[in-house]
């Protein structure tokens, strides 16, 4: 007789997504490197919204159970948002079939391994690239000869060896979800808060392939296009190829995200940049800092002058959605110099400023400076912050809600109107206005999440009206024209007997992946 063929997998490729719009690029890229392995492969992805326990039955059922001498293998991408999570998702597995060989990889798994719980759960590590040595390592655990080490550094290939992953997205895939995708791979810049500082260099993939890999995309419908690429805009000949592909390809649904090097933005990016309509592009820009000595301590090449110049181009010239980044807590950094560059930013006029609260990412070289400036930070995930020598532990606490409140009210772009009626408060400092208000509604709320928008429009109110004495009449206004835009249809204590006198108006969302950047978008710029 012949051998029963199972129709099950022996590899399971999986991981915990943040969200379901996220698809994960990683195992993608595992998944078309696995060569002869790839039939008995199968990938999974989950998002945090799952309890660990549904996700460890639905992989051991999938797997199916294990036969006498049989081996099972489970590759897991462990990242600094879901490290909690895939620790307790390998706990059950391990838990219910011991038997299980499970191969743990990604950036949260590649550094500082002694004090990791799941790294002592797991049975191999691979640390750095996969995208080769994983296949290797179940070949080794299938057919033999078994691996010696349980820590496998990762072999990092030449890119022209390693196989493009984008045709492991799915139609779902491409109908429901940004679509992340890189020219190159990392960065020749060495900011000490960042892995890619570890790179020490870039490498760019072939053009002509990643193209054709991209026209083969957009063929099959794909119109999200998420760029990781630390420095899209580090080789100008490669930016500006891509950047032509895509205006030979313009359609009213086009969304594409790149993240670029603030100072660097020359005549030849800009006139391709200004023929792209407001909704197509959003660039990704990291100042996260204009404090000189910061940036000299931690090591960041940046030119102050030259990143002012190319934002107040970007958001005068061109129609791209903005979306600049700050780190609040760099070493050394206080709260009047990172207050002077989020005003000298916010004047700059970007869409969006996130305020990100600086992490210790394993591996990176920001520890340095853990002594001298005693830099204490949180021991579980994601490793933020929680004091400095010249930030105490209150003012840290104090910078998060301003940043989850700023995002809330300034970034979604649902208060357009009433947003500059806060920052009059202070007429020096748009920072310390808001700072104040961050105080206020901590003070009256408690909380700073399930805050509806509906909430918020009568904290507002209130603030403004009753605290700094504002008209009242004003404040309405400004408050029912923002709430009418924004689609909302329920009825603020604030705007009461006034929400009927004005229908809402229909606004046309930018991109279905995009909803924010479309609420940041001019009248004038509708999409059609």
């Amino acid at each position: 007789m012949s051998p029963v063929v199972s129709d099950r997998p022996s590899i399971v490729l999986c991981t915990l997504n943040a969200r379901y719009i996220h698809a994960s690029l990683g195992l993608r890229y595992l998944l078309a490197n696995m060569g002869d392995l790839k039939a008995q492969t199968a990938m999974r992805e989950f998002t945090l919204a799952r309890k660990p326990q549904e996700v460890a039955s639905e992989l051991l059922e999938l797997l199916g159970p294990m036969q006498d001498g049989a081996v099972q293998i489970v590759g897991l991408g462990v990242y600094i948002w879901n490290v909690a999570q895939s620790t307790e998702l390998l706990r059950l597995l391990k838990a219910a079939r011991p038997a299980l060989t499970i191969v743990l990889g990604g950036p949260e798994v590649s550094h500082e391994l002694d004090d990791q719980e799941i790294v002592r759960l797991g049975d191999f590590v691979i640390t750095g690239w996969g995208d080769v040595s994983f296949p290797k390592l179940c070949r080794s655990l299938l057919n033999g000869p078994q691996p010696v080490m349980k820590v496998i550094p990762g072999e990092q290939q030449t890119l022209s060896e390693i196989v493009l992953p984008y045709g492991e997205y799915s139609d779902a895939d491409l109908a429901h979800r940004l679509l992340y995708v890189e020219a190159s791979r990392g960065c020749p810049f060495k900011c000490e808060f960042c892995l890619s500082s570890l790179d020490k260099t870039a490498w760019a993939f072939n053009l002509d392939d990643f193209l054709a890999a991209m026209e083969v995309l957009y063929q099959r419908g794909a119109r999200n296009f998420k760029f990781v690429d630390r420095t899209f805009n580090l080789k100008i000949d490669a930016s500006a190829r891509i950047l032509q592909f895509f205006l030979e390809r313009l359609t009213q649904d086009l969304f594409l995200h790149f993240e670029l090097v603030p100072d660097y933005l020359p005549e030849r990016l800009k006139v391709l940049i200004v023929q792209f309509p407001a909704g197509a592009l959003q660039f990704e820009i990291g100042v996260q800092s204009f404090n000189v000595d910061v940036q000299s301590r931690i090591s960041r090449r940046q030119d102050n002058a030259k990143t002012e110049a190319n934002l107040r181009w970007l958001a005068k010239e061109s129609q791209a959605h903005l979306h600049v980044d700050l780190i609040f807590g760099l070493p050394g950094e206080t709260l009047e110099s990172f207050a002077a560059g989020f005003d000298r930013l916010h004047a700059l006029q970007a869409h969006e400023i996130q305020l990100g609260i600086l992490k210790r990412l394993r591996g990176t070289p920001i520890t340095r400076h853990s002594a001298a400036h005693v830099m204490v930070y949180d021991a579980e995930a994601p490793y933020t912050v929680l004091q400095t020598r010249v930030l105490e532990a209150d003012t840290v606490k104090r910078i998060k809600r301003f940043a989850r409140y700023w995002d809330l009210l300034a970034n979604s772009a649902r208060f357009k109107q009433t947003l500059p009626l806060l920052l009059r408060q202070d007429p020096h400092s748009p920072f310390h206005a808001f700072l104040t208000f961050s105080d206020w509604l901590w003070q009256r709320s408690g909380k700073t999440s399930e805050l509806s928008p509906e909430l918020l429009v009568d904290a507002v109110a209130e603030y403004l009206c009753d605290d700094c004495g504002l008209a009242r009449q004003d404040v309405q206004q400004a408050l029912l024209s923002d709430y009418t835009r924004s689609g909302a249809r329920a009825n603020p204590r604030a705007l009461q007997g006034l929400l009927s006198r004005q229908p809402a108006p229909r606004i046309r969302a930018a991109r279905s992946l995009a909803p924010r950047q479309g609420r940041h978008q001019k009248p004038n710029q509708a999409l059609r």
